[in-house]
C-alpha cells in the first residue's frame, strides 16, 4: 500500500511560479512510476506528466513542455513539479499519482488546489 499526500498548491499570478511537493509512504515507492494529473471544474482528470521509476524518462502533456519540469528523490519518498510561466487555464486541481507503469495508477493523493489569477 503506498499513501501519497501532495503540498504547494496555492494562488499566483499569471507568469509566475509554483512547486507542488508529493510525500509518498510505502517501501515500494522507487519501483513505481509517479505522475501528476489535474483536473479543473467540470473537466476530465488529465495527465499532465509522469516519470519511471528511475527517473530516467519523463512524459509531459503539450501544454505544459518547457514550463512544468517533473523530479523524483527516491531516498526522500518523494516527486516535485515544478510549474514556471503559470498560465490560468493551468488552474485546476493537481492530484499526484503512483502506478506500475504509466497505464496503471493504482494509488491516489487527495490533490492540491492551484489557482493562476490573470
Amino acid at each position: 500500500q503506498v499513501q501519497l499526500v501532495e503540498s504547494g498548491g496555492g494562488l499566483v499570478q499569471a507568469g509566475g511560479s509554483l512547486r507542488l511537493s508529493c510525500a509518498a509512504s510505502g517501501r515500494t515507492f522507487s519501483s513505481l512510476a509517479m505522475g501528476w494529473f489535474r483536473q479543473a471544474p467540470g473537466k476530465e482528470r488529465k495527465n499532465v506528466a509522469f516519470i519511471s521509476w528511475s527517473g530516467t524518462s519523463t512524459y509531459y502533456t503539450d501544454s505544459v513542455k518547457g514550463r512544468f519540469t517533473i523530479s523524483r528523490d527516491n531516498a526522500k519518498n518523494t516527486v516535485l513539479l515544478e510549474m514556471n510561466s503559470l498560465k490560468p487555464e493551468d488552474t485546476a486541481v493537481y492530484y499526484c499519482s503512483a502506478g506500475r507503469n504509466a497505464g496503471s495508477w493504482d494509488y491516489w493523493g487527495q490533490g492540491t488546489q492551484v489557482t493562476v489569477s490573470s
